[in-house]
């Protein structure tokens, strides 16, 4: 019985670390797993450099976007920050 008390406030800890840091975590990264792979030529996203670019071409680990009318750039799915979404 003593052994279990003394366990109690570890069990604890391990589990509100679970539920505060490792599961939204692993919700996020699913999430960001899924907007990468559903991209699609014309959407509009946000890279890490903080470009907005539009996918002119999707391959199996990389995309092409257009800058503007003379700039296409291959870049890898990693780079994706996010997909655009106009405030304005």
């Amino acid at each position: 019985m003593e052994i279990i008390s003394q366990l109690l406030p570890f069990v604890f800890l391990i589990a509100i670390m679970y539920f505060v840091i490792i599961r939204p975590q692993q919700k996020e990264a699913k999430a960001r797993k899924e907007m990468i792979e559903t991209l699609k030529k014309g959407d509009k996203v946000v890279t890490n450099g903080g470009f907005i670019v539009v996918v002119y071409k999707v391959e199996e680990h990389y995309l092409s976007v257009k800058m503007n009318d003379d700039v296409i750039a291959k870049i890898t799915k990693d780079s994706i920050a996010r997909k655009y979404e106009n405030e304005a």
